[in-house]
C-alpha cells in the first residue's frame, strides 16, 4: 500500500540526490497523514538529516526547474509536474527548537530526524516515509501516529504543556484539525489548552484568522466553534461571539442561548453556501444582542435594535483580526444590519413598497441575504418553525414578483445631478439633492414607474415647486 504513495518519480529523484549527498531523507508531515486517510493532497515535505537547501537544488537541476531558497528558514520550494498535477515540494534540514516565553518563534538548530519529529504538533502529522534505498517506503512513526489516525485521536508527540507552550498556535490547530477530520482531542490535550489558554496572547491576529477561517470552511464549522469554547479558548479569539454565551431568566422567562443559536445558523447556511463571508456573517449575526439584551416587564426579553449594533460591531471583529477592511467586511456588515428585514416582512400582507425598499438597500446581496434568513429560522417548536418557513416562502415570491415588475436591484436614479444642473443652469446645490431624493423615493413607494419618462416628468414638477425654470 505505502508503494502507491511513493510511486511518483518525484520520490525517486530525491532518494538518489540524498545518497549522492551522503544524507537521508524523509517525506514528513500533511502528506503522509492525508495518504492513510485516502485524501489527496499536492503539498510533499521533505525532511532531510543535513541540508534542505542543497537537496532541493540538486533535485532542481535534475528535473530542470527553479527552486526558490529561503535562506533565513532554512528552506527551500520547488514544484514539479505529476500525471498532470502540479506538486509543491518543500525541502528543509531536519532540526531541534527551543522557545523563549514571549515569542513563538523558535531557536532552531540542526537535529536528527527522531528531534524533528518530536517538534511537530500533532502524532498524526510526525509520521514519515524513508526514501533510503535500504527501507524505501517504510514507516518512521515513533509517537504512534498511525494509531491515533485509526482511533480519530488529536495528540501531541510530547508533553501537551510543553507543545501548546512553546508554540500557542498549536491549541487553534488541535480544533482545526479536530474540525476537519471529525477526529477527538483526547482529554489530556484539552486540560493543557486550558492551562496554556492566556499564551494566545503572544500570536499574530492573522495566524488567529487564518485558523479561524479554515474552521469556518469545514462542512459543520460549528463543531470547532464549540471546541474553542470547551477549552476555553473562545474569549481569546472572539469575545464578541463568546459574550452571547449563556441563558439568564427572570421571572421564570428566559430567552433563547444566542451563542449555540449563532451556531446553529452558522451550519445551517453551511449546508447550503461555500461562501465563507456568509458564514461569517451568519456566525456574527446577533452579535449585537449581549449589548441590546433587555427585560421588559409585561414584554419579556428583547433585543431592540441588535442587527445596527451587531453592523457596527463587524468592524471591530474584522479590525482584532486584522482580516480584510474593505468589500469582504462591508458584505458581512450589510447582512448582519438587514438579517431582520425580512423577518420584518414576514406578515399576510407583504407591501411592494417594502419589498422595494429591500430589494434597494441589499442589491445583488439579496439572495445571500434571504439564504441567511431562512437559515435563522431556528426553534424547538416545529409549529412554528413550519408557519416562519410559509411566511419566508411568500416573501421569497413576492420579491421575485417586484423585482420582475420594478428592476429596482441595485436600483440606479434616472435623474442624474449632471442631467438637472444642464436642465435647469445651477451649479452643485441643495435643489438637486432634493430632486433626486424625490424621484427616488416615488420609485420606491410606487408612485412612479422605475422608468425615465415617469422620473422626468416629476422631476420637472418638482423643479418647479422649487422655483426653478429651465
Amino acid at each position: 500500500m505505502i508503494d502507491q504513495a511513493l510511486n511518483g518519480r518525484i520520490f525517486r529523484i530525491v532518494s538518489e540526490e540524498a545518497r549522492r549527498q551522503g544524507v537521508r531523507a524523509f517525506v514528513i508531515g500533511g502528506y503522509v497523514r492525508d495518504f492513510f486517510l485516502q485524501r489527496p493532497n499536492n503539498d510533499i515535505d521533505i525532511v532531510v538529516e543535513g541540508s534542505g537547501i542543497e537537496l532541493a537544488e540538486a533535485v532542481a537541476a535534475k528535473l530542470h526547474t527553479k527552486v526558490s531558497v529561503f535562506k533565513s528558514f532554512g528552506t527551500a520550494m520547488l514544484h514539479c509536474r505529476e500525471k498532470d498535477v502540479v506538486i509543491e515540494v518543500e525541502f528543509v534540514g531536519a532540526r531541534r527548537e527551543s522557545y523563549r516565553r514571549d515569542s513563538r518563534k523558535p531557536i532552531v538548530e540542526d537535529g536528527s530526524l527522531e528531534e524533528d519529529q518530536e517538534r511537530r504538533d500533532f502524532t498524526i502529522n510526525a509520521m514519515a516515509f524513508s526514501l533510503q534505498e535500504s527501507d524505501y517506503g517504510a514507516l518512521v512513526d515513533p509517537f504512534g501516529g498511525i494509531r491515533d489516525l485509526n482511533l480519530g485521536l488529536i495528540r501531541t508527540p510530547l508533553d501537551p504543556d510543553t507543545t501548546y507552550s512553546d508554540d500557542p498556535l498549536r491549541m487553534l490547530r488541535a480544533v482545526r484539525f479536530a474540525t476537519q477530520l471529525g477526529f477527538t482531542i483526547v482529554p489530556e490535550s484539552m486540560e493543557s489548552m486550558r492551562r496554556n489558554k492566556a499564551r494566545l496572547e503572544i500570536l499574530s491576529a492573522e495566524r488567529i484568522a487564518d485558523e479561524l477561517n479554515k474552521i469556518m470552511k469545514t462542512p459543520r464549522p460549528s463543531v470547532g466553534f464549540l471546541l474553542l469554547d470547551e477549552c476555553e479558548l473562545l474569549p481569546y479569539v472572539l469575545p464578541a461571539l463568546a459574550n452571547l454565551k449563556g441563558v439568564e431568566s427572570v421571572d421564570g422567562r428566559g430567552h433563547k442561548d444566542n451563542f449555540r443559536h449563532s451556531l446553529q445558523v452558522l451550519d445551517n447556511v453551511a449546508a447550503v453556501s461555500d461562501n465563507v463571508w456568509l458564514r461569517w456573517a451568519a456566525l456574527l449575526h446577533d452579535i449585537g444582542k449581549a449589548a441590546t439584551k433587555r427585560w421588559e416587564p409585561g414584554t419579556g426579553w428583547t433585543f431592540h435594535g441588535h442587527e445596527y449594533v451587531g453592523s457596527k460591531m463587524v468592524k471591530g471583529v474584522f479590525s482584532r483580526l486584522k482580516m480584510s477592511q474593505t468589500d469582504d467586511m462591508r458584505y458581512v456588515q450589510k447582512l448582519v444590519g438587514l438579517h431582520m428585514r425580512p423577518i420584518a416582512l414576514v406578515t399576510d400582507e407583504v407591501t411592494d413598497s417594502a419589498v422595494r425598499r429591500l430589494l434597494f438597500d441589499a442589491g445583488d446581496d439579496i439572495d445571500d441575504l434571504m439564504i441567511l434568513c431562512k437559515a435563522d429560522i431556528t426553534s424547538a417548536n416545529e409549529q412554528k418553525v413550519d408557519r416562519y418557513k410559509r411566511q419566508y416562502d411568500h416573501v421569497r415570491e413576492k420579491l421575485v414578483e417586484v423585482e420582475a415588475k420594478d428592476a429596482v436591484r441595485n436600483f440606479k436614479n434616472p435623474i442624474t445631478g449632471e442631467l438637472i444642473m444642464e436642465k435647469y443652469g445651477i451649479p452643485p446645490c441643495r435643489e438637486i439633492g432634493v430632486i433626486k431624493e424625490a424621484v427616488k423615493e416615488a420609485i420606491l413607494e410606487g408612485e412612479i414607474p422605475n422608468d425615465f419618462d415617469a422620473a422626468y416628468a416629476l422631476m420637472e414638477r418638482k423643479a418647479s415647486e422649487l422655483g426653478l425654470k429651465g
